[in-house]
């Protein structure tokens, strides 16, 4: 019988190691050659596995949330002759012998232990283990670092107890955590003990208010705000904006995409149009196509291009289209689709997010008029261009001279490291890329 063996991929050159992020089949279950076995994930990108051969999942040896180095053993599947393990049959009971008259002692433990409470938890008890981090151990009694629910604490805050008498509360809800009833008793014993608080009239409740859910990140939204955060750290930021007559080019597109499917074998979208005149206008102004390096500016001379992608509601990827600057239109074209199902399809390797020079974001299939993106680190720029939509403009007819038409107007933002590029440097970008943008589809 063939074994399978599936170990933790090399993601990149540069990973070592992956988390293992969701599994999609259970120990015993089928699954087809190609299908998606598991999801794993890396401080860049999150990638479905695809199984390299069809079987029986017999044996999966790294948990959910576990990262591992690579080539570990994730998984063994057998071929469709090996039969699914077998759950192992229940021990049979121990038969029951009569009592002694005289019970032996238990030994002695080692050192006392707690047993758990066989009583269904307060509302204190069940709030802490909403709010509690998973896996995180209890807290100790008297520890400066125990637990209190939001509701303990509240009352606290009303009644004048200190944190530090929070800690010398003896809790009676499980694993010694202090409950409500804790804290209300400890006051009434402090009020009849002369201490001068008045004793409440009621129990104290929380606030009405509309309910709060706490949600963890995800892994995609916690890679998304640390790089957004550092890159805010690193760069001063200023957007500057312009605006493009793409009437033309809406028209050429209309015309032409049943044609340019046939003939190169990819739909024509706008973002091929978008870095094509993104890279003109790179090649006239260098600077926008570099790093920063201390007091060094880094130039590029070739254009790898970020290309931001909705991967369904957990937010944007940016894959990199490498050496666009080399490529014709049609292959923009191909390669802008490829990543793009790739990426929606989780099927990017980190390799494919690294290594860009400059970045373009599309916010205007997604509702999005205009925006402030944030740089794409280690860039120093990145466009976002809003979307598409028709607007009364004034024209400059050569006979009737100013006229208002309605035209397919839209709105570009560049966010740029104010170190090394200054607002003039980005004005004469952004009429660059204006410049190339409405002249493509004229006279077509």
């Amino acid at each position: 019988m063939a074994r399978v063996e599936i170990t933790m991929p090399q993601m990149g050159e540069s990973i070592t190691e992956g988390t293992v992020v969701e599994w999609h089949k259970k120990p015993g279950e089928r699954i087809e050659q190609d299908e998606t076995l598991l999801e794993i994930g890396t401080d860049k990108v999150d990638t479905d596995v695809p199984s390299p051969a069809g079987g029986v999942v017999t044996e999966i040896l790294v948990a959910e949330g576990e990262t591992v180095d690579v080539g570990t053993l994730l998984a063994v599947i057998s071929d469709e002759k090996e039969e699914a393990p077998k759950a192992p049959e229940p021990a049979p009971e121990p038969v029951s012998e009569p009592p002694e008259p005289f019970p032996k002692p238990a030994p002695e433990p080692p050192a006392p232990v707690v047993s758990a409470s066989l009583e269904p938890p307060s509302d204190d008890d069940t709030e802490a283990a909403a709010f509690a981090p998973r896996g995180a151990a209890a807290p100790k009694e008297g520890a400066s670092d125990s637990f209190f629910s939001p509701l303990v604490r509240s009352i606290a805050e009303q009644e004048g107890v200190s944190t530090s008498e929070l800690q010398s509360i003896a809790g009676s809800g499980r694993d010694g955590r202090v409950t409500k009833k804790d804290v209300l008793d400890y006051v009434a014993s402090r009020s009849e003990d002369g201490d001068g608080f008045p004793e409440p009239q009621q129990p104290v409740e929380p606030a009405e208010g509309p309910e709060v859910r706490v949600v963890k990140m995800d892994r995609t939204r916690k890679i998304i705000a640390e790089h957004m955060v550092r890159s805010k750290a690193t760069s001063p930021h200023v957007t500057s904006f312009a605006e493009a007559d793409m009437t033309d080019l809406v028209s050429f597109i209309q015309r032409e995409k049943e044609a340019f499917l046939e003939r190169e074998g990819a739909k024509l979208t706008y973002t091929p149009f978008f870095v094509h005149a993104a890279i003109e206008a790179l090649r006239e102004h260098p600077v926008l196509n570099a790093s920063v390096d201390g007091d060094e500016i880094m130039l590029r001379d070739d254009y790898h291009i970020n290309i931001a992608v909705a991967v369904g509601k957990t937010g944007l990827v940016a894959p990199v289209i490498r050496n666009a600057g080399r490529q014709s239109f049609a292959d923009l074209a191909r390669s802008v689709a490829d990543i793009s199902d790739r990426a929606r399809n989780k099927r990017l390797h980190p390799d494919d997010l690294q290594g860009g020079t400059f970045t373009i974001t599309n916010i205007g299939p997604i509702g999005g008029l205009k925006g402030t993106p944030i740089i794409n680190q280690p860039q120093v720029a990145i466009l976002a261009v809003g979307r598409i939509q028709k607007r009364p403009v004034v024209i400059e007819d050569p006979k009737l001279g100013d006229v208002i038409a309605v035209r397919q107007m839209a709105w570009l933002s560049l966010s740029y490291d104010h170190r090394i590029i200054d607002g003039a440097m980005a004005s004469s970008f952004l009429t660059t890329f204006v410049r190339i943008m409405e002249s493509m589809g004229t006279g077509s």
